[in-house]
């Protein structure tokens, strides 16, 4: 198989491979195993390089440093420097600043390639390295300034977010790209502001494409309710549950038994049935509990209605026969009709 490279200007093996030419033979062997540059791509620890040489982790370290530093000085590097204008290139394309598993992808999905890439990263002062903390995943930079804003634009927008919000990428990225309206025209690109979105720990979106909080179980679906609530909400209309767990097997590539569906959609207060086994969310404006249920709720928040009334508006709460709308109108114990045939709560 033919070696992958970023473009015609750059192989990052043979580059590398020039590289590592001018240190020792130890200095080489202890780049080639921290980085994953030879045969085997496992990246070696410290602690395993110290063992095979009878050396201490921290010996390792000073080797490893004094090694990138004398690449960086080396005329060879100078020679090749071309390769990492070319790599910056690369970067600024992806936004001048990315996470950092974003940027290898881009490039291949060959794992060695990947870290005679990354190795590239690593020697050249021509990119900066952000570890990952609390708030962000690794990712690298070509410009300080635009770093600094992105990361203070990713930070305002998720204290803007609620815990449990649902935003359309469409509508997440407008929202994103008020917080950066001073950056480079070159840089007002959807593809590119969603990799920065990618480079938090605190936001990401779902299987769906929408965004939030990270945290969320509207993001991380952890289970059938979350899965049923996020299909039932693209779907936009009361669904019978044998769909519902069609539609989770659809969307999110998982076994959704249909029995387990519905026992998950019954003890959810998120979930309305307004049917038989047909299930709408309570946040589309169904009431909860059984047809004289919502009878009552209609006549206390209504007053005295007539029976045409009661019928046209139980019927946009359940899907239902007229017929048992009127077996429920006839329990005396709750309803009864007032001077002029209209239906109040018998308690009134």
């Amino acid at each position: 198989m033919p070696q992958k490279t970023i473009n015609s200007n750059i192989e990052p093996k043979q580059l590398n491979r020039k590289l590592l030419e001018i240190l020792p033979k130890r200095a080489q062997d202890i780049l080639i195993s921290r980085f994953g540059l030879g045969k085997n791509t496992k990246k070696q620890t410290l602690e395993s390089i110290g063992k095979k040489y009878g050396i201490t982790r921290e010996r390792v370290r000073q080797i490893e440093n004094y090694a990138l530093k004398s690449i960086i000085k080396s005329e060879v590097y100078k020679k090749e420097i071309g390769a990492y204008e070319e790599l910056k290139k690369v970067l600024k394309s992806l936004g001048g600043i990315a996470k950092e598993s974003e940027i290898l992808n881009h490039i291949s999905n060959d794992k060695s390639v990947q870290n005679h890439i990354y190795f590239m990263l690593t020697v050249s002062d021509h990119f900066k390295k952000e570890k990952e903390d609390e708030e962000f995943h690794h990712r690298w930079h070509i410009d300080k300034e635009l770093s600094e804003k992105i990361h203070n634009a990713v930070r305002k927008l998720y204290e803007e977010l609620d815990d449990n919000q649902i935003v359309p990428e469409s509508e997440m990225i407008k929202k994103f790209m008020e917080h950066v309206k001073d950056i480079s025209e070159e840089f007002k690109d959807e593809e590119i502001t969603k990799r920065w979105l990618k480079i938090s720990k605190k936001i990401d979106k779902n299987p769906l494409g929408e965004w939030g909080r990270a945290h969320s179980n509207n993001i991380k679906a952890r289970g059938v309710r979350d899965y049923a609530y996020l299909v039932m909400r693209q779907h936009g209309s009361p669904v019978h549950f044998r769909e519902v767990a069609k539609l989770i097997e659809k969307v999110f590539k998982t076994r959704a038994h249909v029995a387990t569906t519905h026992n998950e959609l019954i003890k959810d207060h998120r979930f309305v049935l307004v049917g038989r086994g047909l299930y709408a969310l309570k946040e589309w404006g169904y009431s909860t509990g059984v047809v004289k249920d919502v009878i009552k709720d209609i006549l206390e928040k209504e007053g005295p209605l007539p029976k045409e009334k009661i019928i046209e508006k139980v019927l946009k709460e359940r899907h239902v026969k007229e017929n048992t709308i009127m077996v429920n109108l006839q329990n005396t114990k709750m309803f009864r009709k007032d001077k002029e045939g209209r239906y109040e709560l018998a308690s009134k």
